[in-house]
């Protein structure tokens, strides 16, 4: 239960809106743009969520590497489109709503697995890496590089880490993976609030 605890401190404490890891500066060197990548899917709240859903459905599932690499793969395509001009409608509609998605069907208990789920998968991965390009636009093909690799590395080894984790948990009881998807949801359903939450008493 300590590293479901571990996690919902992580995710309340995270600042909510911190989308751009060098304060709105496209990375100017390689070792920025590093940086930068390994940075943005940590601080951008519901992408980390999902990240950690991922894991959870790897793990619920017993295949560890299929649905990271389907995010994570998919994710690089979605942040060249977004260099290249190509312009997701709704990204952050789809965004939220594959946090909330996913989380449910994790915390009913469904088993997400198959081509289906890797298409959803790849799906959702698309639109969060088109948003993940926004933090490199202007930046040299170098730093570029260095951005794809660092954010690719570190999902696949949060993914991956909580996918082995959750694994042994649900050896022994299902409850805290579970715990965890709702988690995940909460943060989904506290961006969704932040985005309607205009719109409503505008």
């Amino acid at each position: 239960m300590k590293p479901i605890l571990y996690l919902a401190a992580f995710l309340l404490a995270r600042p909510a809106l911190a989308h751009h890891p060098t304060g709105g500066e496209a990375p100017q060197t390689v070792f920025h743009g590093l940086i930068s990548g390994l940075a943005h899917p940590v601080i951008g709240l519901e992408h980390l969520a999902f990240i950690v859903l991922i894991g959870l459905a790897a793990a619920v599932s017993g295949r560890v590497l299929a649905g990271p690499g389907a995010f994570i793969g998919a994710t690089l395509l979605g942040t060249a489109l977004h260099l290249a001009g190509l312009v997701l409608p709704l990204a952050e509609w789809v965004i939220l709503g594959s946090v909330l998605g996913l989380g449910a069907l994790l915390v009913t208990g469904h088993r997400v697995a198959g081509p289906v789920a890797l298409t959803g998968f790849a799906l959702a991965g698309v639109f969060h890496g088109w948003a993940y390009g926004a933090a490199v636009i202007g930046a040299t093909p170098m730093p570029v590089f260095a951005y794809l690799l660092g954010f690719g590395a570190i999902q696949f080894a949060i993914a991956a880490g909580i996918a082995l984790v959750a694994g042994r948990v649900l050896q022994r009881d299902p409850a805290p993976a579970r715990l965890a998807a709702a988690i995940c949801m909460g943060v989904g359903l506290a961006f969704l609030f932040q985005t309607v939450e205009p719109m409503i008493f505008a």
